[in-house]
């Protein structure tokens, strides 16, 4: 098992194939205990060879996020990957609603997936017809927020932290957020900061890891 800190842009799997080919010639399985969208950070669990069996066990664990929310807007995507496609006055919002609205989003409750999703439906994930501007059929599903809360409010930033099942989707609670304050939101920073025990804080940075996987095949004595 590798623990890395997802750089942002990168896809998962990005990190997956920096991983695999750093692994040459050795031919190991390679994969991840759950996507990151590229322009989240944070924790990634990789694993490799025999452990790859367990990825669904990782997979299944408590996932721990920071972030920071837009108000006053959204987007199709609910994060920075599309434009601004409606604003909304903030003026009236005050602090007291905001900390009050996440009261609604804590326990179990339903969401749906964003368009713009790794999402599969028919064999095909949701953000290829989405980016082809084909209308996308959303379904619910359930998930738990075992915590949500507000860190900052500095409009329209708002920080959060927010502790949640597997299959959580941060940038549907964000949009529903907003939907609640009759206004609109949309995610602008997202960072994973645990996954069941495992912490950001232990992770490697992708190119470190990669050097040291390099130093690891080339000149083990160094690692002594």
């Amino acid at each position: 098992m590798l623990l890395v800190n997802k750089p942002y842009n990168w896809t998962s799997f990005d990190v997956v194939g920096k991983i695999r080919n750093s692994l040459k010639p050795l031919k190991l399985k390679v994969g991840h205990a759950g996507t990151l969208d590229p322009l989240a950070t944070g924790l990634l669990i990789i694993c490799t060879g025999k452990l790859t069996k367990q990825i669904d066990t990782f997979q299944a664990e408590e996932k721990e996020y920071t972030g920071t929310m837009i108000l006053g807007a959204t987007t199709p995507s609910y994060d920075m990957e599309t434009d601004e496609d409606e604003k909304f006055d903030i003026g009236n919002i005050t602090d007291e609603q905001i900390l009050n609205n996440t009261a609604q989003f804590t326990g179990d409750i339903q969401q749906y997936p964003p368009a713009h999703s790794a999402v599969k439906i028919n064999g095909e994930r949701l953000y290829e017809k989405a980016r082809r501007g084909e209308e996308v059929e959303l379904r619910l599903r359930f998930v738990t927020i075992s915590e949500f809360e507000i860190t900052r409010i500095a409009l329209p930033e708002v920080d959060f932290r927010v502790v949640c099942s597997k299959g959580t989707y941060i940038r549907s609670l964000v949009n529903d957020f907003g939907r609640a304050l009759n206004n609109g939101a949309y995610l602008s920073k997202l960072r994973r900061t645990r996954s069941g025990n495992f912490n950001v804080s232990d992770a490697f940075e992708v190119m470190e890891l990669v050097e040291h996987i390099r130093l690891l095949k080339v000149e083990p004595e160094l690692l002594k």
